[in-house]
């Protein structure tokens, strides 16, 4: 089909120059018409995460709405096939039924957009790779995507992976893939792994506010055999430059949330919680210092909190995701006390950090501290005055050629997301 009998289909285009592709096959022949034409597209699904990144340089726009929905499911094998832009709320309600979830935690960004949650597609979690507080522990995203299929920047059809969690053959497209942001491939469909769902959660809460202690107590836990399945670090809001909120956040019966506060989840069955529980206390000393414990119906709605970024709930400032080594952790947070809001999470390794607006020139000294520390920096919302004089996205020159490479490998010409994650990419 040629692209102007495209532009005149309301299947394909409408008047804002959005086209709506029904299956795999159109978003085929879709690009392939872009790729003829030296055409760049912007590759999105329902807009969830679309403000992560760099605006895209291309007038138009390819939307992947339309391809939503199970394809496969096979509790037993542990394994779901989804279209590429199925909600996760539809997936995690039908994995529910059978009393499983998603291999990874999910985090919600509706929050710091406009306060409501919405956590988006699939592909959007496939594309970004971001997962929540369990990351410490069982990985991100990249880890449980058993396959995918796509279309890359000439038109073609591509696949890879399987649907078993024990297929390993050939090379693993689907790590490259995810964290692309949309720059290599349009994705069309996604299989994912899946785990029976833990039957409770208890959160020991610990009342400190000692850098050095903190991150004594993240390296014990971390260290554990009780299998620590989360661990944040929130303190308490001092700075009246930025909205405080925490102590209705974290708004709970045994919870003291106006102080700072260390918190970590144990998850199993009772018996299993009360024995690890049993066992945390002596290993980290609990008696000689200030704690409570959250049951499962405080420990759950806290740890959505968590993971739904509710602290920079609608926020008009930057917000910044930082991750580095433990070990440098209570330097940052030094570091960070009293200047921005922030807070820790993956059990030390995750800072999520408010920036006020026009203090780009603060998104630049944490870069330095990321670098220096062996991590990396991005910034994940963009105020209404950000200039982009400093890049979303924290590269080095060596990955940046990688990155560069394996883009003209997928997608030679820039037809997908061009400069979305960075400008000349």
């Amino acid at each position: 089909m040629s692209t102007k009998t495209k532009i005149n289909s309301q299947i394909f285009q409408d008047s804002n120059n959005i086209y709506y592709p029904n299956n795999e096959l159109e978003v085929s022949e879709l690009i392939k018409e872009f790729y003829k034409l030296d055409s760049p597209t912007e590759i999105v699904g329902t807009n969830s995460k679309n403000y992560i990144g760099n605006k895209t340089q291309s007038a138009n726009t390819t939307s992947l709405s339309k391809l939503s929905g199970i394809v496969d499911y096979k509790p037993e094998e542990l394994y779901i096939k989804v279209k590429a832009c199925t909600p996760i709320i539809e997936i995690e309600k039908k994995l529910e039924e059978y009393n499983q979830e998603l291999a990874f935690e999910t985090i919600d960004f509706g929050y710091i957009e406009d306060g409501k949650s919405n956590k988006g597609t699939v592909a959007g979690y496939l594309s970004c790779n971001y997962a929540g507080s369990r990351r410490f522990k069982v990985g991100s995203v990249r880890d449980h995507i058993l396959g995918f299929r796509g279309i890359n920047g000439k038109g073609e059809i591509i696949k890879s992976g399987g649907t078993v969690v024990k297929n390993v053959t050939g090379y693993d497209l689907s790590k490259l893939i995810t964290g692309s942001f949309g720059t290599l491939v349009a994705l069309t469909e996604i299989t994912l792994k899946v785990l029976p769902k833990k039957d409770a959660s208890n959160t020991v809460v610990i009342y400190i506010n000692e850098p050095d202690k903190i991150f004594e107590l993240f390296d014990k836990l971390s260290g554990s055999s009780s299998e620590i399945s989360g661990a944040t670090y929130i303190p308490e809001e001092k700075n009246n430059d930025f909205i405080t909120n925490k102590h209705n956040i974290f708004k709970f019966n045994d919870l003291k949330s106006g102080v700072s506060f260390l918190a970590f989840r144990v998850e199993g069955d009772k018996i299993s919680i009360d024995e690890k529980v049993k066992i945390l206390k002596k290993e980290l000393n609990l008696n000689e210092l200030d704690f409570s414990i959250l049951d499962v119906y405080q420990s759950e709605p806290f740890w959505k909190k968590v993971n739904n970024l509710e602290l920079f709930e609608k926020t008009k400032n930057n917000v910044l995701r930082l991750v580095i080594p433990p070990s440098h952790g209570s330097k940052l947070i030094k570091y960070l006390e009293n200047k921005h809001k922030y807070y820790v999470d993956w059990c030390g390794s995750l800072f999520w950090i408010e920036v006020q607006k026009k203090k780009e020139q603060k998104i630049k000294e944490l870069k330095k501290i990321a670098r220096d520390c062996g991590g990396y920096l991005t910034v994940i919302k963009t105020s209404s005055d950000y200039d982009y004089g400093e890049p979303v996205f924290m590269v080095d020159d060596i990955r940046l050629m990688i990155s560069k490479k394996v883009k003209i490998s997928f997608d030679p010409k820039r037809i997908l997301n061009p400069g979305k994650m960075y400008r000349g990419v």
